[in-house]
């Protein structure tokens, strides 16, 4: 399989992983987008997850899988729930890059309105309010006791992430977008004061969790990778970029709230500052800085598979990424200019 040495790996897991047997089994799991998820299963059927960067040529800061398995063990010492970590390889020979192992856990991942028919719709808002609390409780989180202090500077967030994500559109563009630099300078002339300091998850919605259909809870939050500190409206206004507002032009494939039976957008503002306190007046602003985000992590997507960056075996049409990135680019502009 591409990206795992099947002997080396098995010969690490066994090692350092307590109770893994050999022989193991090795899938990649569907549905990966940027850094490669590969469940593995033990010979007497135990399950795992491996978590590795992209194959080929990435961008200098992203895929830090040893500042990822850092990020989830400290946040599993915190009321969010999150997998497991069970070990951390930072031997590149094994795989030519550093990896890490964490529990499998159960759950659904609500990653589009067909997944969404097996969460019954009497839990829908249920649902939608624990994915709410689980985000206040992660930016309620004491960065220092759970030792995440100096994971990255606390001030001047917004300032720091239209920077650098002006600077992966760069190196990552494959054509010119007027909007993407629009915007950008837009953002820069308007940076909002930044109410606190928080773990910002970076890509918090259903389509990065794992959820109990059963029970209308969240088992589990994944994908770390863009987890720094700074402004927590930022996860706030993030959420919104992937919740259904009756416009079908901003309906995003992998969000399941367009199936219906989940609340109005308004409803999580009003619970998120119920909880948490803070003023989500300004929410525009933050719903339009992850629309551009997202914009250029499209385009840095859509340009990895064009240079063969990524697994053999996910099915993904190229076609599609680099049309989000001009969608999202003109909603990030049109939400600056009329408001959510």
């Amino acid at each position: 399989m591409r990206g795992i040495d099947t002997g080396r790996v098995s010969s690490w897991l066994e090692t350092n992983i307590e109770g893994a047997a050999a022989p193991f089994q090795f899938s990649l799991i569907a549905g990966g987008r940027s850094n490669l998820t590969y469940a593995v299963t033990d010979a007497a059927g135990s399950r795992f997850v491996l978590r590795r960067p992209p194959l080929g040529h990435v961008l200098a800061t992203a895929h830090d899988m040893a500042r990822e398995h850092r990020i989830v063990s400290a946040v599993g010492r915190t009321n969010v729930p999150v997998p497991p970590v069970f070990g951390l390889c930072t031997d590149v020979g094994v795989i030519g890059a550093t990896f890490y192992v964490m529990g499998l856990v159960d759950g659904v991942v609500l990653d589009g309105p067909e997944r969404a028919a097996e969460l019954p719709l009497a839990l829908r808002p249920r649902l939608a309010e624990h994915l709410v609390d689980v985000l206040a409780d992660l930016h309620a989180a004491d960065v220092d006791q759970i030792g995440l202090g100096d994971l990255a500077k606390r001030d001047g967030y917004i300032e720091r992430q239209v920077r650098r994500w002006s600077t992966q559109w760069d190196q990552s563009k494959t054509r010119e977008l007027p909007a993407i630099d629009e915007v950008a300078r837009r953002l820069r002339n308007d940076i909002p004061v930044q109410q606190s300091v928080s773990i910002v998850h970076g890509d918090f919605r259903f389509g990065n969790c794992l959820a109990d259909v059963s029970t209308g809870r969240i088992n589990a939050v994944l994908d770390w990778e863009l987890c720094t500190l700074g402004d927590p409206l930022a996860d706030v206004g993030y959420l919104g970029v992937y919740w259904f507002g009756g416009e079908t032009e901003t309906v995003r494939t992998n969000d399941p709230t367009p199936a219906g039976g989940f609340p109005p957008y308004a409803d999580i503002l009003e619970r998120y500052a119920s909880r948490t306190g803070r003023d989500v007046d300004g929410i525009a602003y933050y719903i339009a800085f992850g629309c551009w985000r997202l914009a250029v992590i499209s385009e840095g997507v859509y340009s990895r598979y064009l240079h063969g960056a990524m697994g053999d075996d996910v099915g993904v049409d190229m076609v599609a990424f680099q049309n989000a990135t001009e969608s999202l680019a003109e909603r990030a502009l049109s939400t600056l200019t009329d408001g959510p």
